[in-house]
């Protein structure tokens, strides 16, 4: 069972960047699709972009166009680079496999203020 260990996350003001880390404890190189996921305080858990083996990127379109999705797969590390960051970003943010197939991960807390 692959764990997941999110961070980068933090505090930071509208119009910021954040980048994450996801590193996973085993082999990601034969996963065909990796994801970042976010939950917003009494909200589902949503996601928000995600990556093919190949390198083709999908995002929600929310934060199409502000985040970009990247993995290393020699490191085992998927990366999401928030820019432009708006209040409305602030949630726990996962990664995982899309469809999910490993258990959640702690996830790191993005607060974005206004």
């Amino acid at each position: 069972q692959v764990q997941l260990v999110e961070s980068g996350g933090g505090l930071v003001q509208a119009g910021g960047s954040l980048r994450l880390s996801c590193a996973a404890s085993g082999s990601i190189s034969s996963i065909n699709v990796m994801a970042w996921y976010r939950q917003a305080p009494g909200k589902q858990r949503e996601l928000v972009a995600r990556i093919t083996l190949g390198g083709y990127t999908n995002y929600a379109d929310s934060v199409k166009g502000r985040f970009t999705v990247s993995r290393d797969n020699a490191k085992n590390t998927v990366y999401l680079q928030m820019n432009s960051l708006k209040p409305e970003d602030t949630a726990v943010y996962y990664c995982n496999t899309d469809p999910r197939h490993y258990s959640w991960g702690q996830g790191t807390q993005v607060t974005v203020s206004s």
